[in-house]
């Protein structure tokens, strides 16, 4: 039997949907979706790796050494940023404090990185910082941390510094995608680049019999989305349907996320091929479309607000802008987030040990802390003065040193691992050392739910109520201790 028609069945935990702000999937009227990296998963390495190839031959055709160069996967994670003005990537914490740093593709000590960033907090809103958001976005960061090496080696003539450069490597990454002779590629071959997944199609048509209206909204255009729709879908569902079942409207080329904020006319999609005429009159359920807005889909719906449940890869052009604009409800899919989970729950008996440390270290700084105070007191013969002589408190806190010395050389190494899972240089999405990372804030911000791929709704089912769980603060009774030590070192 199927795992998802036993109605005991408990998905993985990995396989969850995480809720930030409590959403009754029964209210929904209607599910708008994403495609790229949505409902069309691709294979990060593959897909990644031809935008970066593209995207290199043409700073070749321009004369730029780049002809060694190579795609690295691991180069950059989503969630960092790019500081155009000093060539670094960086990833900060929920405050914008950089936690870790590399200039090109070295990374910064972090003795060099406190100097720098000592007195610099990321904003978004400034120009400065480019929020590296999508998994669309890892051929760009690669690429460009790469050519700051090259620029420093002054190799790139006529490039006016680390901004420049910024602009010339997204002008060239972003032509890959508005051309299309990457994605026809794709389209003639899926293959390649698509990983399929069969709960997909089930959870729609459980969302859609459950009386949802469903809705695609994608910037792709017609050719491309229904190659891909159609290899993704078609042949999970019951003879004689297709993909185009599954769906009350479909809008290409939506130009997102002016789409949310801009009132476009739409163009009706007329013959597979993508012949377009103006559309004059209300939308039409079935009907495919390009372009329009999503005022003009609430109009035609009857529908608004947080009846709308929009779901999408984009921070910012999916998730963000939907609900400041149109107050829609949001679901952030998170493709790393599973690997992310199994990652945690693998080492979560190296947490607990972590944990322990950490406790009895804080103990013993504290005893470290008062038995100084106590001969500061002494030494300098003000306030209450205990039996202990200046030579036994100094003794004491020897003793204390010496058995915080080695559990500082214990944590260490379990810290830096905690610090390493899931990619050496940057470690964990949602984490920067010890804190949340800006893009765990991000999530919390705009995000009211998230998961690793749409198909986990397929476990929740389309009735269920997602409860946010209760804000905790540091003062809270079961508020946890820390887990681990700062990045940079432990403190004795």
């Amino acid at each position: 039997m199927h795992a998802s028609a036993d109605p005991s069945y408990q998905p993985l935990r990995s396989r969850g949907v995480f809720c930030n702000r409590t959403l009754n999937f029964r209210s929904l009227h209607a599910i708008g979706y994403d495609m790229d990296y949505t409902l069309v998963t691709y294979r990060v390495e593959a897909f990644e790796r031809q935008v970066y190839e593209y995207a290199r031959e043409r700073f070749l055709e321009q004369g730029w050494p780049v002809g060694d160069l190579r795609f690295e996967r691991d180069m950059v994670a989503r969630g960092l940023v790019i500081d155009t003005q000093l060539g670094n990537v960086v990833k900060a914490n929920r405050f914008g404090l950089v936690r870790r740093a590399q200039h090109g593709t070295e990374a910064l000590p972090f003795q060099d990185q406190r100097v720098v960033y000592a007195a610099t907090q990321v904003d978004l809103s400034e120009a400065r910082w480019v929020f590296l958001n999508t998994l669309f976005s890892l051929s760009e960061g690669c690429l460009y941390a790469q050519l700051v090496d090259l620029l420093d080696q002054r190799l790139l003539p006529g490039v006016l510094g680390y901004r420049d450069l910024y602009e010339r490597v997204r002008e060239a990454v972003d032509a890959q995608h508005l051309e299309g002779r990457l994605k026809a590629e794709i389209a003639r071959d899926p293959e390649q680049c698509v990983i399929l997944d069969p709960e997909t199609a089930l959870t729609l048509q459980d969302q859609r019999h459950a009386g949802k209206k469903l809705l695609l909204i994608t910037n792709s255009d017609w050719t491309f989305t229904s190659a891909m729709m159609a290899y993704s879908f078609d042949r999970f569902l019951e003879p004689g349907t297709t993909w185009r079942d599954l769906f009350d409207l479909v809008i290409v080329g939506a130009r997102k996320p002016e789409f949310f904020t801009s009132r476009a006319p739409f163009f009706q999609v007329v013959t597979e091929d993508g012949l377009l005429r103006p559309v004059n009159g209300p939308l039409q359920p079935g009907v495919a479309y390009m372009g329009g807005s999503a005022a003009q889909v609430e109009k035609d719906l009857g529908i608004s607000g947080d009846e709308i449940l929009y779901v999408g890869d984009h921070m910012f052009g999916d998730v963000h802008v939907s609900k400041a604009t149109l107050r829609w409800r949001t679901a952030l899919v998170l493709r790393e987030l599973e690997e992310e989970v199994e990652a945690l729950e693998a080492f979560a008996g190296a947490e607990r040990v972590i944990k322990e440390k950490m406790e009895e270290k804080e103990r013993l700084e504290a005893q470290f802390s008062r038995t100084r105070l106590a001969l500061q007191r002494l030494r300098a013969g003000y306030g209450p003065r205990g039996p202990e002589t200046v030579h036994e408190l100094e003794a004491r806190m020897q003793e204390l040193r010496g058995r915080l010395l080695p559990l500082d050389a214990e944590i260490a190494p379990m810290a830096r691992a905690a610090a390493e899972l899931t990619n050496g240089r940057w470690g964990l999405l949602t984490r920067a050392g010890n804190d949340k990372s800006h893009l765990a804030r991000q999530v919390e911000r705009y995000a009211d739910v998230y998961t690793s791929r749409v198909s986990n709704f397929l476990h929740a089912t389309p009735f269920v109520y997602l409860r946010s769980p209760r804000g905790s603060l540091p003062h809270d009774p079961t508020s946890p201790g820390a887990a681990a030590a700062p990045e940079g070192g432990t403190e004795g």
